[in-house]
């Protein structure tokens, strides 16, 4: 099995875009928690030529210790309180990369890079309630359970409940 610890972040190039829409846009890539439906073909090209890192959020690659591309992280800017904002962040593996260890080590390193980079004190995910292994992931990662915000989500025809997890700067230091 891969060692999760070989792998790092970095930004999106050209060359993944291809990758990055198979993860987004194949229902069976996707995998039965990360499809939403078709999206306008060519969008994430688009996205990726205007630039995915801006002072609102961003994406980043998952690259494995042979500069395999395994999936990518995003954030973006969520306000708490009229002077409160935090980032909100996402994970997606391709599906042959999943269970290896790597979700958890990415999001670890996100955090970790967003309090490193940015002022917020604050770093949350949520995921569906049935999403056992990526709750597994982000408590190993280090984040706490905070609760379910129920009918959160809209996905394959149904409203789903959807956990809220969260990490502190403080937390970091723990």
């Amino acid at each position: 099995m891969p060692n999760p610890d070989q792998i790092h972040l970095r930004p999106v190039t050209e060359k993944d875009l291809g990758q990055l829409e198979r993860l987004h846009e194949d229902p069976v890539e996707a995998g039965d928690h990360g499809f939403f439906g078709f999206r306008n073909p060519g969008q994430l090209r688009r996205q990726w030529a205007e630039g995915f890192l801006s002072a609102q959020g961003g994406r980043l690659v998952i690259a494995a210790d042979d500069a395999r591309f395994v999936g990518e992280v995003q954030w973006h800017e969520v306000m708490q309180g009229p002077a409160s904002p935090c980032w909100n962040i996402g994970i997606s593996l391709l599906t042959a990369e999943r269970g290896k260890g790597y979700g958890t080590q990415a999001q670890r390193r996100l955090a970790a890079y967003l309090f490193d980079h940015t002022k917020v004190n604050r770093v949350e995910a949520s995921t569906e309630l049935a999403n056992i292994a990526e709750q597994r992931a982000l408590e190993k990662a280090g984040f706490t359970r905070e609760g379910v915000l129920r009918g959160a989500c809209f996905r394959a025809g149904a409203w789903r409940d959807m956990v809220l997890y969260s990490m502190l700067r403080s937390d970091q230091a723990a």
